[in-house]
């Protein structure tokens, strides 16, 4: 059994900052992450795509993210279960948790913190024939290392903002890229369409508007990309790598059984300290919903500010909590 004073389920950045907060209070935290590594989608789906929101960063590469705020988070001594799926949570008579792993790990807590992200999240798929065929024989549903495709062409489908930055920073790394998306206009932030339209009007990518997927084709690995454009006459594309850039579909798994409010897979919280309606559970970042609630790792940061010190009268409730500023009282670990 390992013992400590807060679960956090989720070590993306939102998990990782809340680490630092907990820690500036005296409190202990283990995080628990189906993935095989902390940082969450950062990690997992985009290490290096840029960041330009976070504070003080005009523009941070995911990974940078996550590598600076593990060593924020390192004077307070986290530990982790990694790969393993949160399934069950055991409410104690003194009000306390005992969480229970997938991998029959089992950690017993005085407060819950879900800072899952999306969940457990899978990438949506087209509905093409053939199309598990060449799952990791050149389709991929994201960009983990961009030198995977130096000197490639490559094949993107989608028209949000993961399709327009991926062709705007494969255009400079792979051979040949080529863009499709069904519509004519993207959903994507309109600087990145703008720049993906300039790209084609440079002949520096083809993009191809109007299409739609049809089939996927080669010999052992994928070798051509068939689309359907709006005439219905069909386009056939030589590629080394389609990436379809749908979207993720997300799960909130065995968390939905835990009695919490829920609105269209996300969990209700109070915006006065992020809990849930289930005591001594909170719930932080892109996981949590409430009126205004914004998708951005910063507003993740600030309600895993807010969350601790509510969260601190369960771990310490004969103290009084007294907030003081880190540039007073500094950065002190255990």
């Amino acid at each position: 059994m390992i013992h400590t004073d807060l679960c956090i389920i989720g070590a993306g950045p939102v998990g990782l900052f809340a680490v630092f907060e907990a820690g500036l209070l005296k409190m202990r935290c283990h995080l628990i992450d189906a993935l095989p590594q902390v940082g969450g989608q950062l990690s997992e789906i985009y290490p290096q795509k840029p960041i330009y929101d976070i504070p003080g960063y005009p523009e941070v590469n995911a990974q940078d993210l996550v590598d600076n705020l593990m060593e924020q988070a390192k004077p307070f001594s986290p530990t982790f279960t990694l790969g393993e799926r949160v399934d069950h949570l055991d409410k104690q008579e003194d009000g306390s948790f005992i969480v229970s792993t997938s991998d029959k790990t089992k950690v017993h807590a005085k407060v819950i913190i879900i800072a899952g992200g999306l969940g457990c999240f899978e990438p949506r798929k087209p509905v093409v024939e053939n199309l598990g065929l060449f799952e990791g024989k050149g389709i991929t549903y994201m960009v983990k290392n961009p030198e995977t495709f130096r000197d490639k062409k490559v094949i993107l489908a989608g028209g949000g903002d993961s399709a327009l930055d991926w062709t705007i920073f494969l255009s400079k790394v792979a051979k040949r890229v080529t863009l499709v998306h069904r519509n004519e206009t993207f959903r994507g932030a309109p600087d990145s369409a703008a720049k993906v339209f300039d790209l084609a009007n440079q002949g520096k990518i083809d993009l191809i508007l109007s299409a739609n997927l049809k089939e996927v084709s080669g010999n052992g690995v994928l070798d051509t990309v068939t689309f359907l454009d709006k005439s219905k006459a069909e386009i056939k594309i030589e590629t080394d790598y389609l990436i379809p850039l749908f979207g993720l579909s997300p799960k909130l798994g065995p968390i939905a059984d835990w009695g919490l409010s829920i609105d269209k897979n996300a969990i209700e919280v109070d915006t006065r300290d992020y809990s849930t309606g289930v005591d001594r559970i909170y719930a932080i970042g892109d996981i949590n919903t409430y009126p205004g609630k914004l998708k951005l790792i910063l507003c993740g940061f600030h309600e895993a500010a807010i969350m601790m010190h509510s969260a601190f009268k369960y771990v310490y409730p004969d103290q009084k909590l007294s907030f003081k500023y880190t540039t007073v009282n500094g950065v002190n670990s255990f």
